[in-house]
């Protein structure tokens, strides 16, 4: 099964009625046509996929080479650029838009972005590990626990204090309640990863085709 994708801006969220009456949480992703800026083959590039260019910038913001690129798209410069592979590439050509309708209501998607940055934290919020005691004498009310039996070395994944957030994290499996052709608006099922007016990429769901 071939993929289709999209990328789009996380707005936030809001909640929609179904024709049954049921309240649904949708998350609104604007998805303002994508260009492609290229078609990868397997003869030239040795794997099949297109490039996709979202959200417009200066042209002030761009080197010559950047402009160049976008140039044999007849496009501006785009501050997003992305892949999608697995595609039909008898459906893209350099210069086309990606827009809404590329998924319809019903349609299951997987959906890419970065987490939200929480800097760097402790185990109790970061892990969600347990306090120590808060009486008198105890001396471990925040810090970690046992770090096992260890011989100059701590052992490889284990839970300590460090970043938090920001990762890249992908929710699969995400219903399209809507595609709002008009306001070019995904109107997806539930939460997805991410601040608002971050980028996040929408494809075709892998484990539903699967099926």
């Amino acid at each position: 099964m071939t993929k289709k994708g999209i990328l789009g801006k996380k707005v936030g969220m809001t909640q929609v009625f179904t024709e049954n009456g049921e309240l649904v949480p949708v998350t609104v992703v604007d998805v303002t046509p994508n260009v492609v800026l290229q078609v990868k083959n397997n003869e030239t590039d040795g794997y099949e996929a297109i490039q996709l260019g979202f959200d417009d910038k200066r042209s002030v913001l761009s080197n010559k080479p950047e402009e160049g690129h976008v140039k044999k798209a007849n496009t501006t410069p785009k501050r997003f650029i992305r892949e999608i592979n697995d595609v039909d590439l008898g459906e893209y050509k350099v210069g086309d838009e990606v827009k809404a309708d590329t998924f319809a209501a019903g349609d299951f998607v997987d959906v890419t972005g970065t987490t939200k940055g929480h800097g760097y934290q402790g185990n109790i919020k970061k892990d969600g590990q347990h306090r120590g005691p808060t009486t008198h004498g105890s001396r471990y009310h925040r810090r970690p626990g046992s770090l096992g039996v260890i011989i100059n070395r701590v052992v490889k994944g284990m839970k300590l204090p460090g970043r938090m957030g920001n990762n890249t994290v992908t929710i699969q499996n995400l219903e399209v309640v809507k595609a709002d052709t008009e306001n070019n608006v995904l109107l997806i099922k539930g939460n997805v990863p991410g601040a608002n007016k971050t980028l996040v990429t929408v494809r075709t769901a892998v484990s539903e085709s699967r099926k």
